[in-house]
C-alpha cells in the first residue's frame, strides 16, 4: 500500500501481516480523497485542519491527510500489532511530530485525548462486526469536539443497513466492492 497524494505520494505504508486488521484499499482511499478535494458538499481544505482517525489500524487515512498538509492527526488504536505498524509508518515517513497516537479503544475518547481541540475531519473505520457506531457518534456530539462544518467519513460493509442517530445527516453514500463509504455531519 502506498500514499496516493500530497508531499508523500508514492511512499510505502506498511500493513499488519495478520488478518485482524482490515486495511482501507488504495482504490477506496483514492475515491474518498477525490471527493474530499473536489466535491462541493464534502470538500475540506486540508491545510491546517485537525483530523481524528478512529480505529486507525496502520494509519493509512490519517497518513494520507498528513501528506496533504493537515495540521495534525489524532490516531486511536488499541490493537498492539497495529500500533507498532502505525508507529513505524509515522516514523519512517517523518510525520510523527504532527501525529498523536492514543492507545485506547475509540469508544473511550475524551476531550483530553484531542487536547480540547475542535476537529475538522473525523474518520470512523470500526470493525465491520461493530454495531455501536451510533454510540460513538453520540459521544462525539456530547464531547463537543466537532463544529458545524466537521465532516465525518464512515467506512462500513455495504451489506449493513445503517440507521443513524437523528443528529447525523448523511450527505453522500458510495459503494466500492464490499465497502460502503458514508459522508455526513453532526447537527445540534
Amino acid at each position: 500500500m502506498r500514499v496516493i497524494g500530497g508531499k508523500l505520494k508514492g511512499k510505502l505504508i506498511h500493513n499488519p501481516t495478520d488478518k485482524t486488521t482490515r486495511p482501507l484499499k488504495d482504490m477506496v482511499r483514492e475515491s474518498i480523497f477525490n471527493i474530499l478535494e473536489h466535491s462541493s458538499n464534502e470538500k475540506i481544505n486540508f491545510k491546517n485542519d485537525i483530523v481524528l482517525d478512529l480505529f486507525s489500524g496502520s494509519g493509512s487515512f490519517g497518513i494520507e491527510c498528513l501528506s496533504r498538509g493537515v495540521k495534525k492527526v489524532y490516531f486511536f488504536e488499541n490493537y498492539k500489532p497495529s500500533i507498532k505498524i502505525l508507529e513505524k509508518n509515522l516514523k519512517e515517513l517523518d510525520i510523527d511530530k504532527n501525529s498523536f497516537i492514543n492507545e485506547i479503544n475509540a469508544y473511550e475518547i475524551s476531550t483530553e485525548n484531542v487536547d480540547n481541540e475542535k476537529i475538522d475531519l473525523i474518520y470512523l473505520d470500526p470493525p465491520f462486526k461493530d454495531k455501536n457506531i451510533n454510540k460513538l457518534l453520540k459521544k462525539i456530539k456530547d464531547l463537543k469536539i466537532a463544529h458545524n462544518n466537521t465532516l465525518i467519513v464512515i467506512h462500513r460493509n455495504k451489506k449493513f443497513k445503517e440507521e443513524f442517530i437523528a443528529d447525523f445527516k448523511v450527505l453522500r453514500e458510495k459503494t466500492y466492492g464490499l465497502s460502503k463509504i458514508i459522508f455526513g455531519k453532526l447537527f445540534s
